[in-house]
C-alpha cells in the first residue's frame, strides 16, 4: 500500500468514476486502474463494485475511505511541517469559508497572508458551514471559517469565536430610504420587495427562521442569488436584503438600516481539527484571520456610523427626534 494508491482510491470514491478520477489526478486511466487493482490485491478484497455507469464502494471500501483520508491528511501534515523548517518559504494551507465571508473577510486575509508569505500556497473551499465541518473532519481542510447563530457542540473540532456580527437591511442609495426611523421591524421588511439568498446559505436559514418566528412571510422578487448578485441587485434598486454589516465596506451604492428588536446576529468562528496539532503556516494564517476580522469589524462599525449620519441628512432631520 502506498500514498498514490490511497489518493487514487479516495478520488474514485469521491467521483464514482475511474475515467473522471484519472482526469482529476492527471493520470492515464489504465494507470489509475492498475493502482486500484494492486491496492485491492494487497488488501485481499474488492473496494469497488464496477459497473458501466460508474463505480460504488463495497463494504470494505466504505470502511477504508475515512482511514485513507486521514492517512493522506497526515502525510500532507508531515510535508508541511518539513517545508516549514525553511521558515514558511513553501507549503500549503487549505482554508474553508462560507460564501458571505469569501467576499469580505477571506479576500483581506489572503491578501495580507500572501504579502507576508508568498511561497505558501493558499487553497480555498467555499461552502456552507455544515459542509465545511464535514471537510474539516475528513482531513480535507486545515481551517474553516464558519458562521452560526449558536455555538458548535462537538469534541472533534477546536472552535474559536472571532466576533459577533450584526445583520442589517440594505437598500439602494439611489432610491429613498425604506424608513424614516433609525430601525425597521421584520414585519416592515417582509412587506418590502426582497432579494433572497440561495437556500444553501447559512444566512438564508437565519433570516427564514426569524421571519417564521415573527409570523410574517417576505415578499421575494428575486430568490436563490449568491452574495455578489444580491448586492448588485440591491444597488440597482430591485429590492432590499438582509446582509452582514461587514459587506457594506467600500459599497457606497448601498444604504443600511438596523433591525428593530429582535435584532439578528451571527457568530463568525474559526474551526480546526481537535486531534491534529496545527502546522506553523496554519497557526500564522489563524492569527492573520483573527487580526483581520477585528480590523474589518471596526471598519464596518465606522461604515454604519457614517451611513447613519448621511441618512440623517437625506431625511432632513436628526434621528433622535424620530419616535
Amino acid at each position: 500500500m502506498n500514498l498514490e494508491q490511497l489518493r487514487a482510491f479516495v478520488e474514485v470514491a469521491q467521483v464514482g468514476n475511474f475515467t473522471r478520477a484519472a482526469e482529476r489526478l492527471h493520470l492515464a486511466q489504465p494507470s489509475l486502474s492498475r493502482q486500484i487493482t494492486t491496492l485491492e490485491q494487497d488488501l485481499g478484497t474488492e473496494l469497488f463494485h464496477r459497473a458501466r455507469r460508474g463505480s460504488t464502494l463495497t463494504v470494505a471500501g466504505e470502511s477504508l475511505l475515512p482511514l485513507a483520508r486521514r492517512m493522506l491528511a497526515d502525510a500532507d501534515s508531515v510535508r508541511r511541517e518539513l517545508a516549514e523548517l525553511a521558515g514558511l518559504q513553501r507549503g500549503r494551507v487549505r482554508l474553508g469559508a462560507t460564501p458571505t465571508l469569501c467576499v469580505s473577510l477571506v479576500a483581506e486575509v489572503f491578501a495580507a497572508f500572501h504579502a507576508a508569505h508568498p511561497g505558501i500556497e493558499l487553497h480555498l473551499s467555499e461552502n456552507g458551514s455544515r459542509r465545511l465541518l464535514e471537510e474539516l473532519g475528513a482531513g480535507e481542510l486545515d481551517l474553516a471559517l464558519i458562521t452560526t447563530s449558536h455555538g458548535v457542540a462537538t469534541d472533534r473540532f477546536t472552535v474559536a469565536p472571532l466576533l459577533v456580527e450584526e445583520l442589517v437591511v440594505v437598500s439602494s442609495h439611489a432610491v429613498p430610504p425604506v424608513t424614516a426611523h433609525d430601525a425597521i421591524s421584520l414585519a416592515e421588511v417582509a412587506a418590502l420587495p426582497q432579494i433572497v439568498f440561495s437556500p444553501t446559505y447559512d444566512l438564508r436559514a437565519t433570516t427564514d427562521a426569524a421571519f417564521r418566528a415573527a409570523g410574517v412571510t417576505p415578499a421575494a422578487v428575486v430568490e436563490g442569488a449568491e452574495m455578489d448578485a444580491v448586492l448588485r441587485f440591491v444597488e440597482r434598486g430591485l429590492g432590499v436584503a438582509i446582509v452582514p454589516a461587514m459587506v457594506l465596506i467600500e459599497r457606497p451604492g448601498l444604504r443600511s438600516v438596523r433591525l428593530r428588536e429582535p435584532t439578528l446576529t451571527r457568530t463568525i468562528s474559526v474551526a480546526r481539527p481537535a486531534d491534529i496539532a496545527p502546522a506553523a503556516a496554519v497557526r500564522v494564517l489563524q492569527r492573520t484571520i483573527a487580526r483581520t476580522a477585528a480590523d474589518l469589524a471596526a471598519a464596518a462599525a465606522d461604515t454604519m456610523r457614517l451611513a447613519d449620519a448621511v441618512d440623517d441628512v437625506d431625511r432632513g432631520g436628526d434621528r433622535s427626534s424620530s419616535p
